[in-house]
C-alpha cells in the first residue's frame, strides 16, 4: 500500500508540473533600451497578420514622447485594395527600468504587451513580440532590411519560440 502511494505522490506531483509548463519557455528581452535612441519612426518589415494591419502596406509606427512616463504611438498604414490610409494612435509605457518591457494601448483601458526582443546596437532594426508568442514585428530604420540582417533574425526567431512561416511581409513602396 505504501509503494502504491509514493508512486501516486510521484505522479501527481509531475503531472502537476507538466500541467502548470507553459509550451514556450519564458521570453527573454534585450538588457536595456535606451528610449531617446528608440523614438522616431520604424518601417514595418514583417508581422505576424492580425485584424488592425489587415491587409495593409507602407506600415510606419512612430514614437514621441508625450510627457516623463509616456509615449504617444502613432501607427499609419495605407490598405493594400483601396489606397485609403489609416492611422491608430495609442500610448505606451514602459514596465520596468530596463524599458524592454512596455504596455501599449489603443483601446484604452486595454493594455498590451509590446516587448523589445532583438534590438540593433545602432537603433537601425528591432524585433518586437509579446510573450504568448501571438504577435511578432520585425521593424527598421528604413523601408528594407539588409537581406544578411533578415536571415539572422529569421535564424533566430525558431530560438525564441516563434514561428517564421507566419510572418507577413510587409509591402513598402
Amino acid at each position: 500500500m505504501k509503494i502504491v502511494f509514493k508512486y501516486t505522490l510521484i505522479l501527481s506531483t509531475i503531472l502537476v508540473f507538466v500541467a502548470c509548463s507553459s509550451k514556450n519557455q519564458p521570453l527573454q528581452t534585450v538588457e536595456k533600451v535606451d528610449l531617446n535612441k528608440y523614438l522616431g519612426t520604424w518601417y514595418e518589415i514583417a508581422r505576424y497578420e492580425h485584424f488592425f494591419e489587415k491587409d495593409c502596406k507602407n506600415v510606419t509606427a512612430n514614437y514621441s514622447m508625450m510627457d516623463e512616463d509616456t509615449i504617444k504611438v502613432i501607427n499609419r498604414c495605407t490598405k493594400i485594395q483601396t489606397n485609403e490610409k489609416k492611422e491608430a494612435l495609442g500610448r505606451a509605457y514602459a514596465t520596468d527600468v530596463t524599458n524592454s518591457k512596455l504596455k501599449v494601448s489603443f483601446f484604452r483601458p486595454f493594455y498590451g504587451d509590446y516587448w523589445v526582443l532583438i534590438l540593433d546596437k545602432n537603433y537601425d532594426y528591432v524585433v518586437v513580440g509579446t510573450p504568448n508568442r501571438e504577435y511578432l514585428w520585425i521593424l527598421a530604420r528604413t523601408s528594407t532590411l539588409n537581406e544578411k540582417i533578415k536571415n539572422e533574425i529569421l535564424q533566430k526567431l525558431p530560438t525564441l519560440g516563434f514561428d517564421t512561416s507566419k510572418l507577413t511581409w510587409t509591402i513598402q513602396e
